[in-house]
């Protein structure tokens, strides 16, 4: 079923398979009209399946990922680059190693920069000097957050240091160890400056922050996941026990 709005493509799925498989397909076209795309990749349950799907198209045609750009959306500051709970390490294993993303082809946030204020200018630079994001990937956070962009009375709208609202320190991807001290994260300017947007949505816990978000299209800071309804081109993935709430 799709919902056109003004600003977002809703799509509710029959299941979070279906959801992956749109979303790879959407890449896979792109990438068939343009080899070097720059892809934006969150972590987390929503993209895993995703990026399992691009996995196997790899296997089937290897060459057609061989210009393929990845950036890093997002990481736990604080943390060893090879804890478990980074989003480095889930990249890793779920899109770097199998798509086979040279290091010259990856533009990532240290985990534990020396001076993560100066870490956050080099992505910044970064990702200017590749020409900005083609498609982001987007979960939606149980806050609301998008990225590690927590709600607040303000949003910084480039890549910066932010301090982690206590309901994302307990993000599942995180186990029991040790946490976070603070987040690295690109800003709201340089997610909305994406030529496109995939937001996945799925499972039943997300049904009430699905609900906030897609029941209106007001755009508030504490809410961050609201900004999306200011991009022109969002495609919303969701299933039926995410969007249970809508009906």
């Amino acid at each position: 079923m799709d919902f056109n709005s003004n600003s977002m493509d809703i799509e509710v799925c029959s299941s979070y398979e279906e959801i992956s498989i749109k979303a790879k397909d959407i890449i896979v076209d792109q990438l068939w009209r343009h080899r070097s795309l720059r892809l934006c990749a969150a972590t987390g349950g929503s993209p895993t399946g995703l990026y399992k799907e691009l996995a196997g198209e790899f296997r089937n045609q290897p060459d057609l990922f061989d210009q393929l750009h990845v950036i890093k959306l997002d990481e736990w500051g604080g943390l060893d680059m090879a804890h478990p709970g980074t989003c480095e390490t889930y990249l890793q294993q779920h899109i770097i190693q199998p798509l086979k993303i040279g290091g010259d082809r990856y533009l990532s946030f240290q985990s534990n920069p020396a001076d993560p204020l100066a870490e956050c200018n080099k992505i910044r630079n970064d990702l200017n000097r590749l020409g900005g994001i083609d498609i982001c990937i987007l979960g939606l956070g149980m806050n609301g957050h998008l990225a590690l962009n927590e709600p607040g009375s303000f949003l910084e709208s480039q890549c910066h240091v932010a301090q982690l609202d206590p309901q994302s320190l307990e993000h599942p991807m995180l186990g029991n160890g040790e946490r976070p001290k603070y987040g690295l994260t690109l800003g709201m300017a340089e997610i909305l400056q994406a030529k496109q947007i995939i937001l996945l949505i799925s499972g039943k816990k997300k049904k009430d922050i699905a609900f906030k978000l897609l029941s209106s299209k007001r755009v508030t800071t504490f809410l961050p996941a609201s900004f999306v309804w200011l991009h022109p081109h969002v495609k919303c993935l969701t299933d039926r026990e995410a969007y249970a709430g809508m009906v």
